[in-house]
């Protein structure tokens, strides 16, 4: 091979190095940086790129996709002296590749040392309760400080997760000691209250039975004495009706309702509850059959009292003065006279 295959072998070779080191093929999700001579010129985006061989090179490969990194576990103490072990996660996401390269050195290194500084900040502020109940309010928090604090980098921090929040081993024993507390103190609290509403509830159903009760006696009386009353009037027009009777000369309208009452008498006795036998005086035989006899008297004094040809008078008899109720012949009895009292028994 003479010199001059050499030196175009030589060419070809430059050449197709000068190519390899002009030509940049940028992935997606990445972008590059330009340097010249050490310092930053422009950024390379996702695709065939182009750049000064020999001069220009390839500085930081930056990821601009959204990436997670893991917040170590450390101790942190709470405002109430309690002392928790915390770890947890980030979001972030580069949307400055440029100022994630020059502005910061080692970028996930900070992101995480600044993240753990807050959550100390950010929960040593609060009381263990607040602490254990309220992960929303301090990823909140925490999100905005940190976020804020890595904005000159050119990175966006999109989420912040508290994973574990792990109290020591005796806390824990108290505090389930105090939940236990806490539950039974609930529940004898709504014992009480049931007992409570019950007591009110028997106390209002003594109540409503009590004014149903006195409303029934009250109803009760005034049915009572309604009936007494419609009785009264029932037993006054009989009366009534009774002495009409008599006057116009109907004895046996008197004797049904003497018989009447004693008899019904004699029933109320019969039908009394602690009565199991009834045992009949010889006085009462005795004013039945002086009952017979008044009628018998009655009517043969009606009888004779009567003119003959008419069977019933339509006026009182008169007598001898002509005044209505005096007495008539000698030797016959008024017929509104009392009849004379019977010398036996019937």
């Amino acid at each position: 091979m003479d010199g001059f295959s050499i030196f175009l072998l030589i060419v070809v070779l430059l050449v197709i190095l000068t190519l390899f080191l002009g030509v940049k093929t940028v992935p997606q999700g990445f972008n590059w940086t330009v340097e010249r001579f050490g310092r930053y010129t422009r950024m390379l985006h996702p695709g065939l790129n182009l750049i000064v061989p020999y001069i220009d090179q390839v500085g930081r490969k930056m990821n601009i996709m959204e990436q997670v990194i893991d917040i170590p576990q450390q101790e942190v103490i709470t405002k109430d002296n309690a002392t928790v072990s915390v770890d947890g996660v980030a979001f972030f996401q580069v949307f400055d590749a440029a100022k994630a390269s020059y502005e910061v050195s080692s970028l996930e290194n900070a992101i995480i040392t600044i993240t753990m500084t807050n959550i100390r900040s950010v929960m040593g502020s609060m009381d263990l309760d607040q602490v254990l109940s309220h992960r929303d309010e301090i990823n909140e928090r925490l999100l905005r400080v940190v976020d804020a604090a890595v904005s000159p980098w050119g990175v966006k921090v999109n989420r912040i997760e508290i994973k574990d929040i792990v109290p020591p081993a005796n806390l824990v024993q108290s505090m389930g000691r105090q939940m236990q507390a806490e539950r039974e103190k609930r529940a004898e609290i709504l014992q009480a209250e049931g007992q409570r509403q019950s007591a009110i509830l028997r106390a209002e159903g003594a109540k409503q039975s009590q004014i149903l009760e006195a409303e029934g006696r009250r109803e009760a009386a005034f049915r009572d004495a309604e009936g007494r009353e419609r009785l009264a009037q029932a037993e006054a027009r009989a009366t009534e009706m009774v002495s009409q009777a008599v006057a116009s000369g109907d004895v046996a309208a008197l004797n049904y309702f003497i018989a009447e009452k004693y008899l019904k008498a004699f029933t109320e006795l019969a039908r009394s509850p602690n009565q199991k036998i009834l045992m009949l005086p010889i006085e009462s035989m005795g004013v039945l059959g002086s009952l017979a006899g008044i009628a018998e008297i009655a009517k043969e004094t009606f009888s004779e009292s009567r003119p003959p040809s008419s069977p019933r008078p339509s006026s009182r008899p008169t007598g001898p003065a002509g005044s209505a109720g005096g007495a008539g012949p000698a030797g016959s009895p008024s017929p509104f006279s009392p009849p004379p009292r019977p010398t036996g028994q019937g």
